[in-house]
């Protein structure tokens, strides 16, 4: 059983930076790529970035393309996303998943979800 468990939300000002930490359980995390999601109240869940396997390759959703980076420490089996210039328009509850195959912008490609981490942000 794969467990994902986020940490590093909170309340950041409009300007700052957070840092996301999706840790994970199971032995086989270095062979999946990952993902992480946001969802607002009264939104739809939307894609924010992935990596592949290695690390060695990211994928963003345009509207945070250029603020966030996303990473990874397969030793630590950790996910990591680096959160800068934070938005009116960022403020949800961010997810981690597991991909099923290769990185997608769907939810339906990913198999395995933490249970996401509160992202606020104050103007």
């Amino acid at each position: 059983q794969v467990q994902l468990v986020e940490s590093g939300g909170g309340l950041v000002q409009a300007g700052g930076s957070l840092r996301l930490s999706c840790a994970a359980s199971g032995r086989t995390f270095s062979s999946y790529t990952m993902g992480w999601f946001r969802q607002a109240p009264g939104k739809e869940r939307e894609f924010v970035a992935a990596i592949e396997r290695s690390g060695g390759s990211t994928f963003y959703a345009d509207s945070v393309k250029g603020r966030f980076t996303m990473s990874r420490d397969n030793g630590k089996k950790t996910v990591y996303l680096q959160m800068n210039s934070l938005k009116p328009d960022d403020p949800a509850v961010y997810y981690c998943a597991r991909a099923s195959g290769g990185w997608g912008v769907s939810g339906m490609g990913y198999d395995y979800w933490g249970q996401g981490t509160q992202v606020t942000v104050s103007s």
